[in-house]
């Protein structure tokens, strides 16, 4: 009779999906109360445009088809989205579960009600919702601090939309497997964080990718980071600028296929590496 009775709360989706609505509102509260994460993975990319647009603001990156010079704050704004979506999601998310563990939260989660999948449901929202703001906030600030033209064509703001909803969900599932690497909440942000900067400077983020050794640019290739911010440049740089990538073209079949594959990896890890008190559906 105790078997039948608990069924209802293990396999209620309503439940499930009511109870991980709700904490996405907790989970972002949580997030912006944390003065080192707003910053190190909230503003940073924020930061970082800035620099770039102040220190190069004198040099020339190229010109469009009609000659339009492109500015160090129109040539980074994709690299920074981009960068914002590692930092969100694979960053956040590693780094913030990992300390969970630590401090016991994930223990008296795994004694309460509360569903794995609520659980989870509230995380991957909580890295939605500050990946909007974050993304929002740059676009903000490029086009109106720094003159930065925004797309007028619908079909790049569609190809933003789907290279972002797909970035920011493989990130955050990696970020989950991730978290199981830091033996503790304490080192997490030793191991992860120069695991995110290496992928940074290797993948077009911080220095122009077509500049990288070859061997460099195929290494990178095998990660997601460079694949979106590939495809982030497809949206807000001009058509020209394709020639400089590896092939010749913004590949945007290669960009979704690429990140679609890790998307699963990273669910396959989250599988193996994800440890909860109870088992839980």
């Amino acid at each position: 009779m105790t078997a039948i009775a608990a069924a209802p709360l293990r396999f209620a989706p309503g439940r499930t999906l009511r109870l991980g609505l709700s904490r996405i509102g907790y989970e972002v509260r949580a997030y912006f109360r944390q003065g080192d994460s707003v910053f190190f993975t909230f503003l940073f990319p924020l930061v970082f445009l800035t620099i770039f647009s102040v220190a190069f603001s004198e040099q020339s990156f190229g010109t469009d088809a009609s000659g339009h010079k492109v500015t160090a704050a129109e040539f980074y704004l994709p690299a920074m989205l981009a960068a914002g979506l590692l930092l969100s999601g694979l960053q956040n998310m590693a780094i913030d579960i990992a300390g969970e563990k630590s401090d016991g939260t994930l223990k008296r989660l795994g004694g309460s009600p509360l569903p794995v999948f609520s659980y989870f449901i509230g995380k991957l929202g909580q890295v939605l919702v500050t990946g909007i703001l974050q993304a929002a906030l740059l676009l903000i600030v490029a086009a109106t601090a720094f003159q930065v033209p925004l797309p007028t064509d619908p079909a790049r703001w569609l190809t933003f939309a789907w290279v972002f909803v797909l970035g920011v969900s493989t990130c955050a599932v990696l970020g989950i497997a991730l978290s199981a690497l830091p033996r503790t909440g304490k080192s997490a942000t030793a191991v992860i964080i120069p695991i995110t900067l290496i992928l940074q400077f290797i993948s077009g983020v911080y220095l122009n990718f077509s500049q990288l050794p070859d061997w460099l640019q195929n290494f990178a290739s095998i990660f997601p980071l460079k694949w979106l911010a590939q495809g982030m440049r497809s949206v807000f740089l001009p058509d020209n600028f394709k020639t400089l990538e590896p092939d010749g073209s913004w590949n945007l079949t290669g960009v979704l296929i690429a990140t679609l594959i890790w998307l699963v990896v990273g669910l396959v890890l989250c599988r193996i590496t994800f440890r909860w008190i109870r088992k839980d559906t």
